[in-house]
């Protein structure tokens, strides 16, 4: 590598031909494994991006036609490369995270592409020729790096080329669709669903309306059966945002989504329990009567079982749902279904529950009841204690059954036992 002259002390008519020059000498790839021996190539190559980004932001920086290709081609050597191996999601979230070697020079072309797909010079008629499916869809594996400083660019390069090249949008949808399905049902690998997620959010929330099918089927299998995988607190923020835009914008589609994550409750896993937790009571908030009814029975039940969870934080969640003046609405209007389901939860809490938390809580969780319908909170409390009564009834004849056999079995002879092999 050779030093090339400064923009400013050239004619402006050789910019242009130095421009392209500049390119090609940031087409050449420096070895970031032995940064002594390559330390001055490494600092030209790093001093000639700087300078294309300052020709790019100067007043004459506009692109001849003839130079977008080989920027393109500079921008596609230097990013589009095979990522190392990842490690386990467990040590992403490590306070020192993976540091891409090739950084100081990464971070400027990113920077490149960003003021290029940014520019109002930029016409995304003429650009689609180069900034094709192909690079968008090698943009999009980078989304698996494990640097997330690298992962932050490329969120906010995508997130700009969707909304400059109105015909790649189809395109970059199914292209995230695949992502998620191979992540779901394939590798549970993926560094870059969270910011994949975070764009997503974004154009939900353009989505016209009525939904296109399309849009739904988004939601139905990819965004749902994102809440099985391991990783799913890597994500979950972004992902709950996106299945709230869908209900807001869809009011018809809260069922679908309250029976989804039915479908993926955790049943060991109590951390995740309370993130489902939470998003169900995002979810309810913009769930109107008539879809809540349709779900009504299966999600109390499952509120019931967290009730009585004996990890407290979940109980809580769970309690915390009746905080919502909106839910305590759509459960009034169908009390009469509901009160039965989870008033046996709410008595073993009382009686029962090791935290002096949950009892506060399920002491005004009855409250909430007994004020609404004190009827009705009277009538199931007679059914429980009649349970209590018929359960202990039959706990003491088997007891006594229990104890007839032994007797039995402790007079008689040897000759009236039966050996069974």
């Amino acid at each position: 590598m050779e030093p090339l002259p400064l923009f400013q002390n050239v004619a402006v008519s050789d910019r242009a031909s130095l421009f392209l020059r500049k390119l090609h000498l940031c087409s050449s790839l420096c070895d970031f494994s032995t940064p002594e021996t390559s330390a001055p190539q490494i600092e030209l190559k790093r001093q000639t991006l700087l300078e294309l980004v300052d020709f790019l932001d100067s007043s004459y920086g506009k692109l001849a036609p003839n130079l977008h290709e080989d920027f393109i081609r500079m921008v596609s050597v230097n990013l589009f490369r095979c990522l190392p191996p990842s490690s386990d999601l467990a040590d992403l979230d490590d306070d020192e995270p993976y540091q891409e070697p090739s950084w100081p020079h990464l971070q400027i072309v990113y920077e490149l592409l960003l003021r290029y797909i940014a520019s109002s010079e930029t016409d995304a008629k003429f650009a689609k020729r180069f900034i094709d499916h192909i690079f968008v869809l090698r943009l999009m594996e980078l989304f698996d790096s494990e640097d997330p400083r690298e992962r932050e660019y490329l969120k906010t390069l995508l997130h700009r080329t969707y909304g400059k090249f109105m015909v790649h949008r189809p395109f970059i949808r199914k292209a995230m669709n695949n992502v998620f399905y191979r992540f779901i049902f394939e590798t549970q690998r993926h560094c870059g669903i969270g910011e994949l997620l975070e764009i997503l959010g974004s154009i939900i929330n353009g989505f016209a309306l009525p939904m296109k099918e399309e849009h739904k089927l988004l939601l139905i299998r990819a965004l749902i059966p994102l809440h099985k995988p391991k990783g799913f607190w890597a994500y979950h923020h972004q992902l709950a945002y996106c299945i709230i835009q869908f209900v807001d914008k869809d009011c018809h589609l809260a069922e679908l989504v309250i029976r989804g994550l039915l479908k993926y409750w955790p049943v060991t896993n109590c951390q995740k329990e309370v993130l489902f937790l939470a998003e169900l009571e995002e979810v309810l908030e913009a769930t109107p009567a008539s879809e809540f009814q349709r779900c009504m029975l299966p999600l109390f039940r499952q509120i019931g079982r967290c009730l009585t969870s004996s990890h407290f934080q979940v109980a809580q969640q769970a309690l915390y749902l009746f905080n919502s003046e909106h839910v305590v609405n759509l459960i009034a209007q169908n009390r009469n279904m509901i009160l039965p389901v989870i008033f046996d939860a709410l008595e073993k809490n009382t009686q029962g529950h090791w935290n002096q938390g949950i009892h506060d809580l399920t002491a005004n969780v009855r409250r909430i009841f007994q004020e609404m319908d004190s009827e009705l909170f009277k009538e199931c409390q007679e059914q429980y204690l009649e349970k209590v009564t018929r359960a202990r009834s039959l706990e003491e004849q088997r007891e006594l059954t229990w104890k007839r056999i032994e007797t039995v079995a402790a007079t008689a002879g040897a000759d009236d036992m039966v050996l069974v092999n």
